[in-house]
């Protein structure tokens, strides 16, 4: 049997790890300031410093042609709906929660990744993805029972996982020739400055720059618009579906960042989930001996 190679596992792992605690420090950071000025802020620098990186250290080209074009759609649903509507939905519902809905993104990838390129899922990989919702809903039952929750916060999380999954098929359907650092700073830059007409429009109340704002960011910047989505462009490029089946661990990690941070509990139901993820993801990564 071929295995799966170990940079593939670590690659995986650590993007789940970082993806995961983006609900826990967006909810700390909209406890200072408006969401779409913490996310609009967060776009605008960490696009710069990526743009820095790309053409000061790197020496990229820049875009040309319809890769503009590209560059705008896949940043207009992986940074300006996905994030936006995600941080919006902030407001109204728990991490424990949001953690749940991300384990959405893997139906969505493999059902318009089956349309978009005429892929026919194969059974092992539909065999995971029931296995890692049922282990992420047993997880996430006694969060269910007591989190804060609304209609709206609710719809708009599934349009978010919606326009991320749609974001994630456009971007390995396209055939890149830029590199991949210069793909993700211009996504995330494109992204802001569709974003801020609304944070302006919407702005409603004061926003302070304390501490607790810039370590929210600063974490939101560095490790995950950086570093996770980084790992997330690498994984997309070698199967969009295999991808996808790495967002089964992210609520796991996000029910442990929100046990160890926000008290909420950690139980039997949390475990068996996690198990059954686990199985998940090595039925759905493992290949068939040739």
């Amino acid at each position: 049997m071929n295995k799966v190679s170990a940079s593939h596992i670590i690659t995986g792992l650590l993007f789940s790890m970082l993806w995961a605690s983006a609900s826990v420090a967006g909810k700390f950071g909209i406890y200072s300031a408006e969401p779409l000025v913490l996310f609009t802020t967060r776009f605008f620098l960490a696009g710069s410093i990526l743009l820095a990186f790309t053409y000061a250290v790197q020496k990229s080209r820049l875009p040309v042609g319809k890769e503009w074009m590209q560059l705008t759609i896949f940043g207009a649903f992986n940074t300006t709906l996905y994030l936006g509507l995600f941080v919006v939905a902030l407001q109204f519902v728990m991490p424990g929660i949001t953690s749940l809905a991300i384990a959405l993104n893997p139906l969505f990838i493999s059902i318009m990744s089956a349309i978009w390129m005429k892929r026919r899922v194969k059974s092992q990989e539909w065999l995971s993805i029931l296995l890692g919702i049922t282990g992420v809903a047993i997880a996430a039952y006694p969060l269910l029972q007591t989190s804060y929750a609304t209609p709206l916060g609710l719809i708009l999380l599934a349009l978010s996982m919606i326009t991320y999954s749609f974001g994630s098929v456009y971007y390995a359907a396209i055939p890149w020739t830029l590199p991949r650092t210069t793909i993700n700073a211009w996504q995330v830059f494109i992204g802001g400055l569709l974003l801020s007409p609304f944070a302006l429009i919407f702005h409603s109340g004061d926003n302070h720059f304390d501490l607790r704002f810039w370590l929210s960011l600063g974490w939101l910047i560095f490790p995950v618009s950086i570093l996770a989505v980084q790992l997330w462009l690498r994984l997309l490029k070698s199967d969009a579906v295999k991808a996808s089946l790495w967002l089964y661990l992210c609520p796991i990690f996000g029910f442990l960042y929100s046990t160890l941070l926000l008290n909420e509990p950690f139980t039997i139901y949390t475990f068996v989930g996690t198990v059954l993820v686990m199985l998940a993801l090595y039925i759905g990564q493992r290949k068939k001996s040739v």
